[in-house]
């Protein structure tokens, strides 16, 4: 029986047409599924179905979600992570990973420069909720290990939020605000973690991972909350030393409106990839 399935330009390239036409036909597609977003049941017989194609380094991992949680798409992971999304997908336990009030993640690339310190510097980045007039944001604070200098300039000076100001993210000079929505650029949620934070690829092509997390982060249940009730999430990034790892939000937003004072924060607002 042909299902309801939704399989993306950019899922039916990698799977090629004669796959994606198996699938529509019924052939390869599940009936019934659980959710690879929001971990629920599906039914491809009865309601719009998203295919979401998991590509690692070598290997990739086809998986189903409500077309309401998440559109078919591509995502690109670790080989790590495609392991972590095969266990969850098919039930097996996962290693757990201990958080404290906010999911932290340093991944093993950076993507907006290349460093100025010997060191490769990677991307840290925090998970909190946000006070704002009288309304709580899911946010994602972002703060480099190191100094990033512009691709292929050597030396030492920091780029980093000249680089993200040129990409569309406004500076803050105060944290009392929502910042304007980044077009082209979201935040990625599947199977109920944090995956990626994604920007616009080449003209006329997808999007693809500005930061990606080398393993799924957990968020908090208010977190996922207030992100789905908004459907976006407020990213700011700060330089090196600027924020730190703090183990409480209070704290949190003590620092954010500090690196504010002194000019050192921007901040965007993006759009909710998944539930």
């Amino acid at each position: 029986m042909p299902r309801m399935l939704d399989v993306s330009e950019d899922v039916r390239a990698e799977i090629g047409d004669e796959e994606a036409d198996r699938l529509l036909a019924g052939e390869n597609a599940p009936g019934s599924y659980d959710c690879t977003s929001c971990r629920t049941p599906g039914d491809s017989e009865q309601e719009r179905t998203s295919t979401v194609l998991f590509v690692g380094e070598e290997t990739a991992v086809l998986a189903f979600a409500h077309a309401s949680c998440i559109p078919s798409q591509v995502v690109q992971v670790s080989e790590e992570q495609l392991k972590g999304a095969v266990r969850s997908i098919t039930g097996e336990a996962a290693a757990p990973t201990a958080y404290s009030a906010h999911a932290y993640q340093a991944p093993h690339a950076e993507p907006v420069g290349q460093p100025a310190a010997p060191e490769p510097a990677v991307l840290g980045v925090t998970s909190g909720l946000v006070l704002i007039g009288e309304e709580l944001h899911p946010a994602l604070v972002v703060e480099p290990t190191g100094p990033i200098a512009r691709p292929g300039m050597v030396g030492g000076g920091d780029d980093f939020l000249p680089l993200l100001i040129e990409q569309g993210f406004l500076p803050v000079s105060a944290v009392n605000e929502v910042p304007p929505t980044l077009h082209g650029w979201s935040v990625l949620l599947a199977m109920g973690q944090l995956h990626a934070v994604l920007q616009p690829g080449n003209p006329g092509g997808g999007q693809i991972a500005w930061w990606q997390a080398h393993q799924a982060l957990q968020v908090t249940d208010g977190w996922r909350v207030a992100a789905n009730k908004s459907h976006r999430v407020l990213v700011f990034a700060a330089p090196v030393g600027s924020i730190g790892q703090q183990p409480r939000e209070d704290l949190l937003r003590d620092a954010l409106d500090k690196a504010a004072a002194n000019g050192r924060l921007v901040a965007a607002a993006m759009p909710l990839a998944g539930t």
